[in-house]
């Protein structure tokens, strides 16, 4: 597809481009579903990006117009959003987690974790923040998880990890721009392996958990994220296993487990049907989120341990 000329000297306003941007990705048949719902939030993402706007522009300006080269510049990510079918954060290297503004490009996956509300909500009632003292986030990714913890438990410690080099370059653009380098602490380990010697309150977890099979059948839009973020082996759950047969020893008494296998919820209570896994409910959308108390983790730990 290529912009034509009577489109950009008829569009006028931001109203027309975001109509216009939602038609156009419906008719495309693009896939919704990184930080955008529908066509018309991933329209409304790029054409408030580029303008440099508030994603809460009061109604009254949808009506503003544009100048030519603003036009033109939202046209060419309209373009390639549906030429290429990336991802629009892909685009506007920008995704709202938790309610903050991360930078993201293709070296990390697009933020869209339902854990976000429970760091919103502290992890209530599960841990008590005045009690919480140390954070553990796997597979940080861009460091959206971690970065939310630090905000929702001023002055605790919190600890990034992640195996991919690249992400953590992105995880510290990250840290840098949200000024948390005294409280953020990024560490390159598989899993566990290089992980400090010590306990934590609460570990915390978005690991790759989506099964071979179901990795060929995705939209598009999430092969232009990098593979090693969703590949969980054959069945989803070959790192989720090591988190849970490694975890015990690096939970503190009070601590709470919790990760998300998303899909692979049902296969991995099948594994595992006499572990009590709590599946959390979200009000904003989103399942396959289990939480585990640090003893729920030691008891099973052995059973965990035998299925490596």
């Amino acid at each position: 597809m290529q912009p034509s000329s009577e489109a950009l000297d008829t569009l006028i306003t931001i109203k027309d481009y975001i109509r216009w941007g939602a038609s156009r990705f419906s008719e495309a048949g693009l896939f919704f579903g990184h930080g955008t719902v529908s066509a018309i939030d991933d329209a409304a993402a790029i054409v408030l990006h580029t303008l440099n706007l508030s994603y809460q522009l009061p109604d009254i300006y949808l009506d503003a117009r544009l100048t030519r080269p603003e036009r033109k510049k939202i046209m060419g990510l309209f373009i390639r959003r549906i030429n290429e079918k990336i991802p629009s954060a892909y685009l506007t290297h920008e995704a709202i987690f938790a309610d903050f503004h991360f930078y993201i490009d293709e070296r990390v996956l697009v933020p869209r974790s339902p854990i976000a509300e429970l760091i919103k909500e502290q992890f209530s009632p599960w841990i008590n923040a005045e009690n919480t003292h140390s954070i553990l986030d796997l597979c940080t990714g861009s460091g959206c998880i971690a970065i939310a913890c630090a905000y929702a438990f001023p002055g605790v410690k919190v600890d990034a990890v992640d195996f991919s080099e690249d992400a953590l370059d992105v995880a510290a653009i990250n840290v840098k721009t949200h000024d948390l380098s005294e409280q953020v602490y990024l560490l390159n380990s598989d899993l566990f392996t290089t992980v400090p010697d010590k306990q934590y309150d609460l570990i915390v977890s978005n690991p790759p958990y989506v099964s071979l099979d179901e990795w060929q059948e995705l939209p598009q839009e999430f092969h232009a994220e990098p593979e090693m973020g969703f590949k969980g082996g054959e069945s989803g759950l070959d790192l989720v296993i090591r988190i849970l047969a490694q975890a015990e020893q690096f939970l503190s008494k009070q601590g709470v487990l919790v990760v998300e296998v998303g899909s692979s919820a049902e296969t991995l209570q099948k594994q595992f049907p006499e572990v009590p896994f709590y599946w959390l409910d979200f009000e904003r959308g989103g399942d396959g989120v289990f939480l585990l108390t640090a003893d729920q983790v030691s008891e099973y730990h052995e059973l965990f341990y035998k299925s490596l």
